[in-house]
């Protein structure tokens, strides 16, 4: 244990920043500079300087504020609006009817989004009033969105898939073809909960009055068009070879500067709060995975990562119980850091650990982005419930108990992934070029 008395120096260390309200990456850095200047004789600075700038010099990394910027302009444009218009014809007779266009409406937003919190707050503003007014239960109205918002993390694009592959210096292009299988698995959980519920509670599913013929229902698919023809530029063109994730969200930039320009939404103004929401995110992004990547080096001079590994190795754990431990630490960092801060502040000392117990990158990226998706639904830090709580004025108390069924099916997600690891294997696996 005595080998690891620097590590619990630094992890306190990094708590006590972190609860004083210090910046995550300013935190970070500072650690790495302890670290280095108590127990190694290696250069402070030349270190800082050269790891600081070849994290921020990265290739990989300008797809981040791309599909950051495709986010923000769609945010701003009528595409919530179509895809309701053009979902609901269709799900007016399956149990739980207008219910299930959170999950599809968050689901094909994710593929063009990458980002949770702007996921569900296009979908819940657009679909919390439609469904309030016709009568819906507002527990699960609320439940279905904060679950299903969480699909902006998995489905690709995915902003926090990007950071865990710059992170790891995995392929972001296996990475993202990877997150899909597991993506529809959540999507079918969702939708399967929605219809057992519906049909243990039909009093609480109003009635529509509302009558579809397969006429309106086929010309409704109109209104999809757009983001189906977005989603096939982006995941084909990476799928196809013919476009690096990089190179396929500035197409995607390009899409939704069109989308927007014919939806009439595209003026001055939007144009400047888009660009000017995605640096602001992209910068705190870039800020951290810099000070993340410090830490990694200043951690590798320290030797604790190899250390923490062997200790577990010398645990005897099996990788199903390396998991399980994973999980429960995964879970509890959520509770008081964003999904971004738990991958940047983990990977330097699980990866070896991950490593040594055989588990595949790729699949563990996709199982860690699941575990952080709890973390977007759990208090005290949950992102997507305070973007309900604003949405809909609710306390928090309400939308915490509404998303608890959808966080045990994440639970639920997370463990077919382990059974079941082929699910974010095998389309990587088929993808030979990259």
């Amino acid at each position: 244990m005595e080998t690891l008395l620097p590590g619990l120096i630094l992890a306190v260390l990094l708590f006590v920043l972190l609860g004083a309200g210090v910046w995550v990456a300013v935190a970070l850095i500072a650690v790495g500079v302890a670290g280095i200047a108590l127990f190694t004789s290696a250069p402070v600075g030349q270190a800082m300087a050269t790891t600081i700038w070849g994290a921020s010099n990265s290739w990989a990394l300008a797809a981040l504020p791309m599909f950051i910027w495709m986010g923000e302009i769609l945010f701003r444009t009528r595409l919530a609006e179509d895809m309701f218009a053009g979902l609901a014809p269709w799900l007016a007779r399956v149990p739980g009817r207008l219910l299930h266009v959170n999950v599809l409406g968050c689901a094909i937003f994710a593929a063009v989004s990458g980002s949770s919190a702007a996921t569900a707050a296009t979908i819940g503003r657009m679909s919390i009033p439609e469904l309030d007014k016709r009568g819906y239960d507002p527990r699960m109205s609320i439940g279905t969105l904060a679950g299903s918002g969480t699909l902006g993390l998995l489905i690709p694009p995915s902003i926090i898939l990007i950071v865990y592959g710059v992170a790891t210096d995995q392929s972001i292009a296996r990475l993202f073809i990877a997150g899909i299988l597991p993506g529809l698995v959540l999507v079918a959980l969702f939708m399967g909960y929605i219809v057992l519920w519906a049909l243990l509670h039909p009093a609480a599913i109003p009635r529509e009055e509302e009558r579809y013929s397969w006429r309106q229902r086929f010309r409704a698919l109109g209104h999809l068009a757009p983001v189906v023809l977005l989603i096939a530029a982006i995941i084909g063109s990476i799928y196809a070879g013919l476009a690096s994730p990089t190179e396929a969200a500035a197409l995607g930039v390009v899409f939704a500067l069109a989308l927007s320009w014919a939806s009439g939404s595209l003026s001055k103004d939007s144009f400047m709060t888009a660009l000017m929401g995605a640096v602001r995110t992209s910068a705190m992004i870039a800020f951290i995975l810099a000070g993340a990547a410090f830490l990694t080096v200043a951690m590798g001079f320290t030797g604790i990562p190899r250390q923490l590994a062997a200790f577990i190795g010398d645990l005897g754990l099996s990788p199903h119980a390396l998991i399980a431990a994973l999980t429960v630490f995964f879970i509890i960092m959520g509770f008081f850091l964003d999904g971004i801060s738990v991958v940047v502040l983990t990977t330097s000392v699980i990866i070896p650990m991950v490593e040594q117990a055989g588990l595949d990158l790729v699949w563990f990226g996709i199982y860690l982005v699941l575990v952080v998706e709890m973390a977007q639904i759990t208090p005290p830090v949950g992102f997507n419930l305070f973007v309900l709580q604003g949405l809909t004025g609710r306390d928090i108390l309400f939308i915490t108990r509404a998303a608890l069924p959808f966080f045990l099916l994440l639970v639920i997600a997370v463990v077919i992934i382990v059974a079941f690891p082929g699910l974010a294997t095998w389309l990587p696996q088929r993808m030979a070029g990259f």
